[in-house]
């Protein structure tokens, strides 16, 4: 069976809670997206309110505080905000992308480090308290002393699954990342099994339906193609004759449901989950939305990207690729009341 572009926007836009705010509660909806990225401090909050119809920054907060929510070091080795007992399971299964990363950015510098030594004496630090990242930087120093100490705080942080204690994470702060071993923080063991099956399960139900490629271009992982044609998955293709999978029972939203106005924020993982982005965007838009490692908040209009944005101090800038409906500028008001700042400026540039 084929599907239309129209088809997989309203489906991935269904799945992902955008085509109307969702009556359940953030730890629901964090583990219904498998995670939420976290690259910016503010920016989980600003998705969970594009697709809640209840919720106020103490939310997320209390998770993280509560240690329900914890933020870490998972899809494509980037910061995300997982449901604690998710990233139990998610953590191991990354381990392979950051070891990738690592290997890629310090591997040089590093070369003369065991390291397994390295994890272990980092774990050894972080025992039964939380550092900074300067503070596990300098203390690995000391026994390497004649390595970058950058390479070394990375590469601990890369080989050893910890997570980000609050207030990191926590709206509008920023300053010092600490880091604490998650199993401690958890208060559980990390599953012993990778299990991928259950990462592509959950992947489908949040994005599909999704090619390997697409999958791969989400986790960061490689190598998936095998794995997703030995499950029970349907298939699908798609207007370019991509082979697409999706769960057996799994519903397709209709191509004329209406999808009202959305402001995602830096790095959302609906802009960011695919190998193939036309189902949300066009081309000449992706160019302008990512730009090197950075994702830039978007605007949906009629489901696709119709529009970039940027809240600072001084107000909301807009920048439009396309003439905006005036419901822009009624969700862009309500935005701004969530984020606390209702009188600030609404510009919009050229």
């Amino acid at each position: 069976m084929k599907l239309t572009r129209r088809t997989l926007n309203r489906t991935a836009l269904d799945r992902q809670l955008l085509l109307r705010r969702a009556e359940m509660s953030p730890v629901e909806a964090i583990r219904r997206l498998v995670a939420v990225q976290g690259q910016e401090i503010n920016a989980p909050y600003f998705g969970l309110w594009s697709r809640l119809a209840s919720f106020t920054q103490d939310d997320l907060s209390d998770l993280l505080y509560g240690r329900h929510v914890v933020r870490g070091s998972l899809l494509r080795g980037t910061q995300h905000l997982a449901a604690a007992d998710d990233y139990l399971w998610l953590r191991p299964i990354m381990q392979a992308c950051l070891s990738r990363s690592r290997q890629a950015a310090f591997g040089k510098a590093t070369g003369g480090v065991d390291l397994g030594e390295l994890t272990a004496l980092a774990r050894e630090h972080l025992k039964g308290r939380t550092l900074t990242r300067p503070q596990l930087r300098d203390l690995l120093a000391a026994r390497w002393p004649e390595v970058e100490p950058l390479a070394l705080g990375w590469s601990a942080q890369a080989l050893l699954p910890l997570v980000h204690t609050p207030p990191n994470g926590i709206w509008g702060t920023g300053g010092a990342t600490p880091f604490t071993l998650a199993e401690e923080w958890i208060g559980a063991p990390l599953s012993a099994e990778l299990d991928v099956e259950t990462m592509i399960v959950r992947y489908l139900a949040a994005f599909g339906p999704a090619s390997a490629k697409d999958i791969q271009m989400w986790s960061g992982l490689t190598r998936l193609r095998e794995v997703v044609e030995r499950m029970p998955l349907r298939r699908y293709t798609d207007e370019e004759g991509r082979d697409l999978y999706d769960l057996p029972d799994a519903e397709l939203a209709p191509e004329d449901a209406s999808a009202p106005v959305r402001f995602l924020p830096y790095f959302d993982n609906l802009v960011l989950a695919y190998d193939d982005r036309t189902r949300m965007m066009a081309d000449e838009h992706r160019r302008l939305v990512c730009v090197g490692a950075v994702t830039n908040p978007v605007i949906l209009v009629d489901g696709f990207v119709a529009g970039m944005w940027w809240l600072t101090k001084a107000g909301l800038e807009i920048k439009p690729f396309r003439e905006l409906p005036s419901e822009v500028m009624a969700e862009a008001s309500r935005m701004l009341a969530f984020a606390g700042q209702p009188e600030a400026e609404i510009r919009i540039t050229a």
